[in-house]
């Protein structure tokens, strides 16, 4: 986990304050159900299945125990209704520079336009790239996101590269 990060901290939103924390082996199911909760990541196998638990139990133990990564969740009301992965990878371009990827960003449906993603990146972009000596925040996202990539994009992102993805073979897994 990224150890340099201040957590728990709170976050106003539109539906009040969330709090944002690092992820806990229980919060696995709540997790994958926001990953489902997404046509796109469900088309891919993230259905919520009560049998694929263990593996995404084992997933969230790996990030957690990596000290290059973490995963965070948004709460409220003692509900989980976002999540997110950081990786801190540090580089030799940009004269050195630390870059900060972002990963599976995801809010629950019923709450998308409230402004907690707008909240979980802000923090991203000003607190956790301080915290982590990171100048560069840098995400990917399915070309078929078009609403996601106005949101990056209000946000200030920019489409400045394009990414490619390779599928090993199963046996490679």
């Amino acid at each position: 986990m990224l150890t340099d990060l201040a957590l728990p901290v709170p976050l106003d939103t539109r539906i009040g304050e969330v709090v944002l924390r690092r992820a806990r082996t229980e919060d696995t199911a709540a997790i994958v159900a926001l990953l489902a909760d997404d046509a796109i990541s469900a088309a891919r196998g993230d259905t919520a299945s009560d049998v694929d638990l263990p593996a995404y139990a084992a997933g969230l133990e790996s990030v957690l125990a990596d000290g290059s990564n973490d995963l965070l969740v948004a709460e409220h009301d003692g509900r989980i209704i976002g999540t997110f992965q950081l990786t801190r990878i540090p580089g030799m371009s940009r004269r050195g520079s630390t870059r900060l990827l972002v990963e599976a960003v995801r809010v629950s449906s019923d709450l998308r336009s409230s402004g907690v993603g707008s909240a979980l990146m802000r923090w991203i972009m000003d607190v956790a790239t301080a915290d982590l000596g990171s100048p560069l925040v840098q995400l990917t996202s399915d070309a078929q996101r078009v609403e996601a990539h106005r949101f990056y994009e209000r946000l200030g992102f920019t489409g400045s590269h394009r990414g490619f993805k390779y599928n090993a073979p199963s046996s490679a897994r």
